[in-house]
Parts: C-alpha cells; structure tokens; sequence
C-alpha cells in the first residue's frame, strides 16, 4: 500500500487569470512547491540538497489533465504518491483535490541530476529507500 504526502494551498488572485480560474502554468509552480515540501518531509530539504550537496532533482517528463477549474479562494489539497523508482530517477504523480473531486493530474519523471556536472547520477542509497517505502 502506497503512503500519501498531502499538502493544502489556497487558490490566490495570483494564481488566477482575469476569470479567476487558476491559470495552468500556475499549476506547475504548485506542483513544484508540493514537491519540494515532500522532500523537506521526508529528511531531504531543497536547501541542502542543492546549495550544499549540489544535487537537484528535476522534472524530465510530464503529463498533465485538467479536469476541472480550480478557483480564487479554493483550497486545493495536493496528494503526491510514487509510482516508480528507477535507477537514477523516480516516477510521481500528483492531484489537486477540491472538496472530493479532481481538478487537475500530473504524472512526471524526477531525475536525479548532479548540479556541477549537469548530468543525472544514480539515486542515493538513503533516498531510494524512502522512495521505495512510498511507493504504491
């Protein structure tokens, strides 16, 4: 059984467009906010990884549904679960939940990537433990 890592955001004026419906690409920067708030969760706060260790873990792929408008004031809550772990990468997805339903979808690959080579490295041992104990 797969572990949930749930992060709520409320839906401001700045996520939206003039219909005040949040605009996509403002979906991204949340995914990536819920992304790093798991990380930090689970022992491996962005701050350190990149600033001290000089690795990151960027999205290499995407998949994206929109199902539904998410609005001005809306709390959204963001549910991320693992569904891969590969050698020097991982597979996620995430959903933004309002009130029971979805409103939007993503499925992305995270690489591994060591910062001063600019080049994916295999997933630490401490890591990949943790990503496997998530994963579903």
């Amino acid at each position: 059984m797969s572990k949930v890592f749930k992060y709520t955001k409320k839906v401001r004026f700045a996520h939206t467009d003039p219909a005040g419906i949040v605009f996509y690409p403002r979906y991204f920067e949340m995914v990536n906010e819920t992304i790093e708030e798991w990380f930090e969760t689970i022992g491996f706060p962005f701050a350190e990884m990149h600033m001290e260790q000089k690795f990151g873990v960027p999205l290499v792929h995407i998949e994206a549904d929109f199902s539904r408008p998410g609005r001005i004031g809306d709390e959204l809550e963001f549910c991320l679960k693992i569904l891969k772990v590969g050698g020097a990468s991982f597979e996620l997805e995430i959903k933004a939940v309002r009130k029971g339903e979805d409103c939007f979808k993503v499925k992305g690959v995270l690489a591994y990537m060591d910062l001063e080579q600019e080049k994916s490295a295999p997933l630490p041992d401490d890591l990949r433990a943790i990503l496997e104990a998530w994963k579903g």
